[in-house]
């Protein structure tokens, strides 16, 4: 339900953001498809954040759909299982979008296959069936929802926000979710509500999508909120999304659970559902593929699926295509290969026009000091200031300047007149520093 609580607190507003063109109508109307089978998988051992998996099969195997192929006991870490049934061509190392090389299963799938079945993961606790389904936030983040679900004990939960505002401009495929599977969306919810002793469900949407804050609530029932949110980028955000809607801000270096508050994205709640419920994997997902396309769509993907094969799905790139992205122009990563992999995170490809894709200059380029970056970032920082030491390498100013709270939202590089590549600099500021085993 919407309270007039619930529009009270819509209407906050938090620091900075940018209202970036939305480019959603190629693909906002458009039901999601499936993809066709690729000729072969290339199936990451590390789609998420924390430790690798390592293989658990070898050439010549075969491999059934759900079937668990890499496993790791590391706590930050989730399973990989096979998306098809098929047999294992090799096993070595592959690329992916952030450029990193891991290790990886190439599958040659067999001609027919059944989407409806798969090696159900076994039942037990639902915390434990989530990492068992291998299930990281599918917002793009590709946390570990496992350890989301596990709280700091001094930091109980009494919120579950689910955030369902899909603010990074061009990508439909949440949004067609609420529209499409929105049952199984408060389904999740209040599965990761009881996982974690919440007393309140609330699912955030931003006011462009009316028909998916309709959707929502017609199968939300009296004990999930739905909020409809401002369209204000980066709403989406984790902390950004908890102010809006607890009024709570997270401190400096503290998790949100230290504001009573567990973030989930709808796409994710939805497979906790499917993973608690029907003892399903994570071997798919919905993304969209638009842009300097033929044909914008939505799709079903299986995870592995190559990004040429995803092109030619949508016909193909256009003639004025530019570079194209992996996510969001916002957050997204250009590609270097379009042979890589799909993963769990992969939320979207999108091809920009060349008009929209001109690089920018690299290297300590001159800054106007117009400080529009600094009004922009939703942090509170100073990136004109984080830029300019990035590029010179200077770690400890970097750390000074809190270079680790940056949440890579793109704000500065799209306020900056000067094109600076801001993100690029704090991507790179902040390997460094995590490397080195600093926390700022």
């Amino acid at each position: 339900m919407c309270t007039g609580e619930g529009n009270f607190l819509a209407s906050r507003k938090f620091m900075g953001g940018v209202h970036p063109p939305d480019s959603k109508e190629a693909t906002r109307g458009l039901v999601t498809t499936r993809a066709a089978l690729p000729d072969s998988l290339i199936v990451p051992m590390s789609q998420h954040l924390g430790a690798p998996c390592a293989p658990l099969v070898s050439k010549g195997d075969r491999v059934r759909r759900g079937q668990i192929m890499g496993n790791v006991e590391a706590m930050v870490s989730a399973p990989v299982h096979s998306p098809v049934d098929g047999e294992v061509a090799s096993v070595g190392t592959t690329m992916v979008a952030s450029g990193q090389t891991v290790a990886a299963v190439v599958i040659t799938p067999d001609e027919e296959q059944d989407y409806e079945t798969f090696v159900q993961i076994p039942e037990g606790e639902p915390c434990d069936m989530v990492r068992a389904a291998g299930i990281v936030g599918l917002g793009g983040a590709a946390f570990p929802t496992t350890v989301k679900l596990h709280p700091p004990n001094d930091s109980p939960v009494h919120t579950v926000i689910l955030n369902g505002c899909e603010c990074e401009p061009y990508l439909t495929c949440d949004h067609r979710l609420m529209l499409e599977r929105p049952e199984r969306i408060v389904a999740g919810a209040r599965l990761m509500r009881d996982m974690v002793g919440a007393d309140r469900v609330v699912i955030g949407v931003e006011d462009n999508k009316p028909d998916a804050v309709e959707a929502l609530k017609s199968v939300a029932g009296s004990d999930v909120e739905v909020l409809s949110l401002p369209t204000h980028y980066p709403q989406g955000a984790e902390k950004q999304l908890i102010y809006a809607v607890l009024g709570a801000e997270v401190t400096h270096g503290k998790l949100p659970a230290s504001a009573g508050a567990l973030v989930q994205n709808v796409g994710t709640a939805a497979a906790v559902a499917d993973a608690v419920e029907l003892r399903r994997p994570l071997i798919e997902r919905t993304m969209t593929v638009t842009g300097a396309v033929v044909r914008p769509r939505n799709m079903t993907v299986l995870l592995g699926t190559p990004i040429s094969h995803i092109l030619a799905e949508a016909g193909g790139l256009s003639a004025d295509a530019g570079r194209v992205i992996s996510g969001g122009p916002m957050t997204g990563m250009a590609l270097a290969d379009l042979e890589l992999p799909v993963v769990k995170g992969t939320s979207g490809i999108v091809a920009l026009r060349q008009n929209e894709s001109a690089p920018a200059v690299y290297g300590d380029q001159a800054c106007i000091r117009c400080a529009r970056c600094a009004d922009a970032c939703p942090m509170g920082l100073q990136p004109f200031t984080m830029g300019v030491h990035a590029n010179r390498g200077d770690w400890d100013a970097c750390e000074a300047l809190h270079m680790l709270d940056c949440i890579e939202c793109g704000c500065c590089s799209f306020i900056c007149p000067t094109r600076r590549p801001l993100v690029q600099l704090f991507r790179r500021a902040k390997h460094a520093l995590l490397s080195r085993g600093k926390r700022s």
